[in-house]
């Protein structure tokens, strides 16, 4: 099975301490390329983060977007610390008949340090809750990319599906392309010297072995078929497969390549064109294969 490295994925929880939302996104990339955007308060999951994320996937440019929302509930359980406020009471009297000019204002004292308890964040429970989100996140992000990876492996089942018709037909067409290059080859010959029976018989086979060979593209069919069958069985497999494909689409077309310089037909020429037709394709889209 092969996966794609194009996926989107989100995913939200509400806790006790606010709202988490997760947003993956992920798009090709040779490596593996991890870009965190944190909220302050959760900076500190990264290393957890980079690893649960290595451990998944392995390769892709991966855009990872948390937000973290306080609820306001958790923003609204203060206490006020009556023992200070008992102490600010006292010096407030005394102040207050000593300078009653000055007045009180209340509000003030909300500013003064210990007056107002909030209640504490729990830091570890707050981040175990943001990575157990992240694992719900990487799940679908998988499951997208699965799914678009069964799409890209039914493509390329196709295009490979072609090839191996176009080398079939190459194939078929060798023995009269063979005798048609032969009866060329006696022809040319023959128009050097009017006198057929003059014909050097050996000469006329070295010339015919020599063209033959220059046209000879059994080894080339050999490994397109070679390399048709190493394709199937990448996709089969459940490892990564894009680097190996890429690899692949560099063999395949090399030998389109050669089929097309050694054609002594139209229809191997033809059939050169198709081939590199198909394998670009198939480059186009094993480019996006994790």
């Amino acid at each position: 099975m092969i996966r794609s490295m194009t996926a989107f994925a989100s995913a939200d929880a509400d806790t006790h301490w606010g709202a988490l939302s997760f947003e993956l996104r992920s798009v090709n990339h040779r490596y593996l390329e991890l870009n965190p955007r944190l909220p302050d308060e959760l900076r500190a999951i990264e290393p957890a983060l980079r690893e649960r994320v290595a451990a998944k996937l392995t390769r892709g440019k991966v855009d990872v977007n948390l937000r973290f929302r306080a609820s306001d509930a958790a923003a609204s359980e203060i206490r006020l610390n009556e023992a200070m406020l008992d102490r600010l009471e006292a010096a407030t009297l005394r102040l207050g008949k000593r300078f009653p000019q000055l007045g009180a204002d209340l509000t003030r004292l909300l500013d003064w340090p210990g007056v107002i308890q909030r209640e504490e964040v729990d830091q570890e429970g707050l981040r175990q809750a943001a990575l157990d989100l992240l694992e719900h996140a990487l799940a679908d992000l998988i499951a997208t990319r699965q799914r678009e990876g069964e799409r890209l492996g039914g493509f390329l089942r196709e295009r490979l599906d072609g090839i191996a018709r176009v080398v079939a037909d190459v194939r078929s067409w060798l023995p009269e392309i063979r005798k048609a290059l032969r009866t060329r080859l006696e022809a040319k010959l023959a128009e050097i010297t009017s006198d057929t029976s003059k014909l050097d018989s050996g000469r006329v086979e070295q010339e015919l072995v020599l063209q033959l060979s220059r046209i000879d593209v059994d080894e080339e069919l050999d490994r397109l078929t070679a390399h048709i069958a190493e394709a199937r069985r990448i996709l089969g497999s459940p490892e990564p497969a894009g680097r190996r494909l890429d690899f692949l689409m560099q063999e395949f077309n090399r030998e389109a390549n050669t089929l097309g310089s050694k054609s002594a037909d139209q229809r191997t020429t033809q059939a050169a064109i198709d081939l590199k037709v198909l394998i670009e394709q198939m480059r186009e889209q094993v480019q996006n294969v994790e």
